[in-house]
């Protein structure tokens, strides 16, 4: 997607009640909508570093399913949401591409939760996200970036079929452009993290 259509953030000061401040990664494939999905809820102007793509791309990344793509992610973005009136979620986009996969370590540490967008186009390029969350034994949801009407012929069950997912993963439905959307898929993490700690703990 093209970070020209996500939510245009103006700069809103940390809540003085907050009192948890957490990390969140956002991970996915190239060109899945990571960029897009943390700058449409990011109450700060989100940090993007985003480079031109060059011949170095050429063989490398698949553009079939994002030909107008000009840029690309080479370290992380970062954003900043408020979740509730005591916790604010910084988010972290990783890198789709696997030349930059070293960032990764970087951005997946010391996270709450991840969210692995998918393109049900090309379902296998979250597999190495996937299986990266799942070695670091981390919560996490998997959200569906649905680019057109079309895509919604993929039901949430085929999509957690072609994963292979375990059943106690949410598998969701999102719009990476749309604030509200992204919130639900927030939420959504921020409740499987609870839901899991609580099950360890013997509380459920």
């Amino acid at each position: 997607m093209d970070s020209a259509t996500s939510y245009e953030a103006t700069r809103v000061p940390l809540p003085q009640t907050a009192s948890r401040g957490v990390k969140v990664a956002v991970a996915g494939g190239f060109g899945v909508g990571k960029t897009t999905f943390v700058g449409a809820v990011s109450e700060i102007t989100p940090l993007r570093t985003e480079a031109e793509m060059t011949a170095a791309s050429i063989g490398t990344d698949d553009l079939s399913a994002t030909p107008s793509k000009t840029g690309t992610t080479v370290t992380f973005d970062f954003g900043r949401a408020t979740l509730s009136e005591t916790m604010v979620l910084y988010l972290f986009g990783t890198p789709g591409q696997n030349r930059f996969k070293f960032m990764w370590d970087t951005v997946l540490h010391g996270a709450l939760g991840v969210v692995v967008l998918v393109d049900t186009r090309r379902v296998k390029d979250c597999f190495p996200s996937l299986d990266r969350v799942e070695d670091e034994q981390l919560p996490y949801v998997v959200a569906h970036n649905v680019f057109d009407d079309e895509d919604r012929a993929h039901t949430l069950d085929d999509i957690r079929d072609a994963l292979q997912m375990a059943p106690g993963v949410p598998v969701l439905r999102c719009d990476a452009r749309d604030r509200q959307s992204v919130q639900h898929v927030l939420i959504a993490l921020v409740q499987h993290v609870l839901d899991r700690t609580d099950r360890r703990e013997g509380r459920a």
